[in-house]
C-alpha cells in the first residue's frame, strides 16, 4: 500500500460498547499463597452438597450429548419446590444472563433502566450493551429507597432492577415497600427483582416477591443456584416470569445455556434441605459475629445484612480500605474492594468458615492497632 491510500476501515464494534466497564470478579489469588483464605466471592463457606457433587460426577458419561434445551428436569423440580407454573420460569447461565435476555427483549437505543446506586454492575452492563441509558437513584443508608427509584422512573424506563438483599451493600427492604413500589410503576414497567441473596433473609417482613410475580403481568423474580445452593462453578440461575415475557426470552435465549452435569447437581440441590438448613444456619452464627467483631474495631458496619456478607467502611485516610485490603492480601486473606460501585472507603468480606473469619479478624485488629 502506498502513503498515498487510504487504509481500509477496520471493523467498529457499535456505539457505546467500548464505554461499558467490564465487570470485576473479587480476586482469587494472592502473591506467595497457593492457597488464601478467600472472602471475596460471596461463596458458600460451607462448599456444595454431596449429594450434587455425585450428580455432577455422574454426568461424566453424557460430555457428549447436548443438554436438554428447556432444562426440563430441572424445570419439573423448581416448579414442584415452590409451586410454579413450568412453563414461566426462564433459565440463563447464572441470573446474569436471565438480566442480559431481560434487558435484550425490553431496552432498545435511548430506553433506560433504573437501579439503586449501589446496584449489582450485571444490571447496568445488559443496558449499555442494547445501547440504553442507566439512572441510579440514591440509596440513603445503603439501602434502596422507593421514592428515590420512582422518582428517576420516566416515559422511557423499561426496567427496574432491585436486589433485596443488596449486594454489594447486603441491606434489603421489607416487602410492604417492594409492594409500593410497583403499585406506583407505570404496568408496562417491567419489575425485576433479584433474589440471590433472599435465602439469608429470615426477618418475618422479608419476601422474595415469587407470589407478587405470579398475579403481575410486569414482575419477574430470579434466583441463583450460586449462593445457597453452593454450585457457583456451574453457573445456574433461573427466572419467574409473567407467560408472555417467558415466552419472549425464550425467543432470545441461546438453546444450551445450562450444561448437563449443571442441571443434574442443581436438581440433587434443590432436595437436599439439610445442606441448605446448614448453609443458613452457619450464616446466621457468624455474620453477627463478625459485625459485632468489626464494629468493637471501631469500623462503621452497614447494618442489617440480610446477604452470606458483610459490608464494612474504612476511615478515609490512613487506615484506609485499600491499605486494609493489601494489608490482607500480603498475608494471604482475600477481601473484596467495591470501588467499582462507587464504595471506595468500604470493603465487603464473605462470611467463611470459623476459622478464616477468625484469621481475618486478627489481621484487621492488628491493622487497626498497627
Amino acid at each position: 500500500m502506498s502513503k498515498s491510500e487510504v487504509p481500509p476501515p477496520a471493523p467498529r464494534p457499535k456505539p457505546g460498547i467500548m464505554d461499558i466497564h467490564a465487570y470485576v470478579p473479587g480476586k482469587a489469588k494472592a502473591e506467595g499463597f497457593a492457597q488464601p483464605i478467600k472472602l471475596s466471592a460471596n461463596e458458600n463457606a460451607l462448599g456444595s452438597s454431596e449429594k450434587a457433587r455425585e450428580a455432577y460426577a455422574a454426568a461424566a458419561g453424557l460430555l457428549h450429548m447436548y443438554p436438554d434445551p428447556r432444562a426440563s428436569i430441572l424445570r419439573a423440580a423448581i416448579a414442584e419446590r415452590y409451586d410454579l407454573e413450568p412453563e414461566r420460569l426462564i433459565f440463563g447461565c447464572g441470573s446474569d444472563e436471565v438480566f442480559q435476555l431481560l434487558s435484550d427483549v425490553f431496552l432498545e437505543p435511548g430506553d433506560n433502566i433504573v437501579q439503586g446506586q449501589y446496584a449489582f454492575a450485571a444490571f447496568a452492563i445488559g443496558a449499555w450493551k442494547n445501547q440504553a441509558q442507566v439512572k441510579s437513584a440514591p440509596e440513603p443508608a445503603f439501602r434502596i429507597d422507593v421514592d428515590e427509584v420512582l422518582k428517576a422512573v420516566d416515559a422511557r424506563t423499561r426496567l427496574v432492577f432491585i436486589a433485596n438483599p443488596g449486594n454489594p451493600t447486603g441491606t434489603w427492604i421489607p416487602f410492604s415497600e417492594v409492594l409500593r413500589l410497583h403499585e406506583n410503576l407505570r404496568p408496562d414497567v417491567v419489575l425485576v427483582l433479584d433474589g440471590a441473596y433472599s435465602e439469608f433473609a429470615g426477618d418475618p417482613g422479608f419476601n422474595d416477591g415469587l407470589e407478587l410475580a405470579r398475579t403481575s403481568q410486569n414482575v419477574v423474580v430470579t434466583h441463583t443456584f450460586s449462593k445457597l445452593h453452593g454450585l457457583a462453578a456451574l453457573r445456574v440461575g433461573w427466572g419467574y416470569a409473567p407467560s408472555a415475557i417467558a415466552t419472549a426470552v425464550d425467543r432470545v435465549r441461546l438453546p444450551f445455556n445450562t450444561t448437563i452435569p449443571a442441571q443434574l447437581a442443581a436438581v440433587e440441590a434443590l432436595k437436599d434441605v439439610d445442606f441448605q438448613r446448614r448453609s443458613i444456619d452457619h450464616v446466621n452464627q457468624w455474620r453477627p459475629w463478625l459485625d459485632q467483631q468489626l464494629g468493637g474495631l471501631g469500623l462503621d458496619v452497614v447494618r442489617p445484612s440480610a446477604a452470606n456478607f458483610v459490608l464494612v467502611g474504612f476511615p478515609k485516610t490512613g487506615k484506609t480500605a485499600a491499605a486494609a485490603e493489601a494489608y490482607l492480601s500480603a498475608r494471604g486473606m482475600l477481601v473484596r474492594a467495591v470501588t467499582n460501585y462507587g464504595l471506595p472507603d468500604h470493603l465487603r468480606i464473605t462470611i467463611g468458615i470459623e476459622a478464616h473469619n477468625r484469621a481475618v479478624i486478627d489481621a484487621l485488629a492488628a491493622f487497626m492497632a498497627a
